[in-house]
C-alpha cells in the first residue's frame, strides 16, 4: 500500500510491476524510470547507445557528461560504473556534472540497498557529493550543481561529450524543456571533434522540434523496452545513427511556444534538411 512507501519531502519509493524499485513524485505522480526500471533504462540509453565504454577507451582529454536531472543518480552511477568495469582498458579520465534540484530521491535510493544495489558501490562518492559538492575518485571527478538547472547552465562548465536530458516530462517540469533552456544546454556542448550527443528519454514529436529550434540535429533513440523510440540529438550530423528525415517534419509547436509562421520558417530551414 502506498501508506507503507518510503517518502523523503516530495517524494516516495514505489515498486514497479516487473519488481525493481523506483522513484514517484508525489505532486504530478511521475515515476522516474517507469518503463523496465531505473538501471536498465539507464544502462540502454545513456551507457550502451553513445557507446560510453567505446569512448572512454579511446586515449584524450576527460570525457564529459551534463547530467540534468540527477534524480536517485541512476544515470550517472551507470556511467561511473561502465569507467570502473573497463579498469585497465580506460583511456580517459571521466568527469560527470549533475544537475539537481532536490536530493530527496538520492536519500531514498541510498537508504534501500535492497532495491537499489547497483547504487551501493558508489554509496561513499554519492554521500561525498551531496555533502561537499563533489567526490574524486579511480580517474573520475563528479561534481553537484544543487537548485534551479537553468541559474547554473551558464556558469563555466566544461563543454560537454555528452549530456544525459532526464528530467521530468514536459507537462510536469515545463520550464526545461523550451527552446530558449534547450539552446542553452546546446551552448555547453563540445564543437570539436565528434562534438556532442544529448540522449533523452522522450520522443514526443514538439520535443524533437524543441531539440532541432534550439540548433541541434535530431534522431530516433534506441527503445526502453515499452517504448518504442528515444530520442538523440547531435550538435553534428554525423553522429547520429537515424537521422530524421524532411518527411518527418510536421507542423507542430515547439513546448512552450506557440506554432507561428516564424517558428515553421525556423524549422524548415534547418540544415538538417539539406539535400533531403
Amino acid at each position: 500500500m502506498d501508506g507503507e512507501n518510503p517518502r523523503d519531502g516530495d517524494f516516495e519509493l514505489v515498486t514497479l510491476r516487473n519488481g525493481a524499485r523506483a522513484v514517484r513524485h508525489l505532486g504530478h505522480g511521475e515515476v522516474m524510470h517507469p518503463s523496465v526500471g531505473p538501471w536498465e533504462e539507464a544502462r540502454r540509453l545513456y551507457v550502451e547507445q553513445p557507446r560510453l565504454a567505446e569512448r572512454l577507451r579511446t586515449p584524450g582529454e576527460p570525457l564529459v557528461i551534463h547530467d540534468v536531472g540527477l534524480g536517485a543518480a541512476t544515470n550517472a552511477v551507470a556511467a561511473l560504473t561502465c569507467a570502473r568495469e573497463l579498469g585497465s582498458e580506460r583511456r580517459r579520465a571521466l568527469e560527470l556534472v549533475s544537475f539537481e534540484l532536490d536530493l530527496a530521491p538520492l536519500r531514498l535510493a541510498l537508504a534501500d540497498a535492497a532495491g537499489f544495489p547497483f547504487l551501493q558501490p558508489f554509496r561513499e562518492a554519492s554521500e561525498a557529493r551531496m555533502r561537499d559538492g563533489v567526490w574524486e575518485g579511480e580517474g573520475a571527478r563528479w561534481r553537484l550543481h544543487l537548485g534551479d538547472v537553468q541559474e547554473h547552465l551558464d556558469a563555466e562548465l566544461p563543454k560537454a561529450d555528452l549530456v544525459y536530458f532526464d528530467p521530468f516530462s514536459p507537462a510536469s517540469n515545463p520550464g526545461l524543456w523550451t527552446p530558449t533552456v534547450l539552446a542553452r544546454v546546446r551552448a555547453g556542448c563540445r564543437e570539436e571533434g565528434e562534438g556532442a550527443l544529448l540522449l533523452t528519454y522522450s520522443a514526443a514529436t514538439p520535443t524533437r522540434v524543441t531539440l532541432l529550434l534550439a540548433g541541434f540535429y535530431v534522431g530516433a533513440g534506441v527503445s526502453t523496452g515499452t517504448k518504442g523510440e528515444t530520442t538523440v540529438a547531435a550538435t553534428r550530423p554525423e553522429a547520429l545513427a537515424s537521422p530524421l528525415g524532411a518527411r518527418w517534419l510536421s507542423a507542430r509547436a515547439p513546448h512552450g511556444e506557440p506554432l507561428t509562421a516564424e517558428v515553421e520558417s525556423r524549422l524548415l530551414a534547418h540544415p538538417q534538411w539539406a539535400g533531403c
